[in-house]
């Protein structure tokens, strides 16, 4: 009786881990990288992504690394310069997030966001936001002129500030990094979704309301994103599929719902007729 109930659990353990919210930044890695469609607007971002990031982490490196190694191996010892470098590329990624994302790929992200739910069959969901042609050759081709604001993540000093007020918790051996990196992801996981809550015309309060239900998943969504942005060079390449992977989840997200929405309608054919 035991091996059948075995057989019966195993799938269910591997669908819940496949969709574990933390996966899907990584999905995004995969899908960007299989799906040509999505090149272009990467080539785009190219050269100025490049050479912001190579620039702003080679002098990081340059003139801050070593000064503040020194100053953590006062309490840190022979770990002050594995958490040096979490503490420039965390300085590192605020910069870049304050010059790069907020000015240059924020409408990029959301063109991102937009080409996958459309080639993973959502079309009615982004029109929303924005016209959609049809009858273009692909995802990328299709978006058009948005209808409404069009805002991947909106822009916050706010969580600038508080990335900036979270970056002494590297200070703190062993466990400081990681409180860090958690930290984070609390607060910036659920601005991946700002454009799906504004393509559902949530207000404020049901905007609360769905992340208090989700608050873990968005955090792990969140950390997992950052860690992959805090890899020298590439944080723009990963800004971009975590839009990727944001989206994907959005897909089952929906999918989910509307599974729901079919199982609580009532059934049309139904006539409550006694003859």
């Amino acid at each position: 009786m035991a091996r059948p109930r075995a057989r019966n659990l195993w799938p269910r353990v591997t669908c819940s881990i496949s969709d574990a919210s933390w996966l899907y930044p990584l999905k995004g890695v995969y899908y960007f990288l299989t799906h040509p469609f999505l090149y272009p607007l990467f080539r785009a971002r190219l050269i100025p992504g490049l050479l912001l990031s190579t620039f702003v982490l080679t002098n990081l490196f340059l003139w801050t690394y070593i000064p503040q190694a020194l100053f953590l191996a006062i309490w840190h010892g022979r770990l002050a310069w594995f958490n040096a470098g979490f503490l420039v590329l965390g300085e590192g990624a605020a910069i870049v997030a304050l010059l790069f994302e907020a000015f240059l790929v924020d409408e990029t992200l959301v063109d991102v966001f937009d080409a996958v739910l459309i080639n993973e069959n959502l079309e009615e969901l982004v029109a929303q936001g924005r016209i959609v042609h049809p009858d273009k050759p692909d995802p990328v081709k299709r978006l058009g002129d948005p209808t409404t604001s069009a805002v991947y993540s909106p822009f916050s000093f706010r969580q600038i500030f508080e990335f900036v007020l979270f970056l002494p918790l590297n200070l703190v051996p062993v466990a400081g990094t990681p409180i860090f990196l958690i930290l984070t992801g609390y607060r910036g996981g659920p601005l991946h979704h700002w454009r799906y809550f504004k393509l559902l015309d949530f207000t404020k309060r049901e905007r609360k309301e769905y992340l208090h239900r989700r608050k873990l998943r968005y955090t792990w969504f969140g950390t997992v994103a950052l860690v992959l942005q805090l890899i020298p060079v590439l944080s723009m390449f990963f800004l971009l599929t975590t839009a990727a992977g944001s989206a994907l989840w959005v897909v089952k997200l929906e999918k989910h719902r509307h599974t729901i929405d079919n199982q609580v309608q009532p059934d049309s054919d139904y006539t409550d007729d006694p003859v």
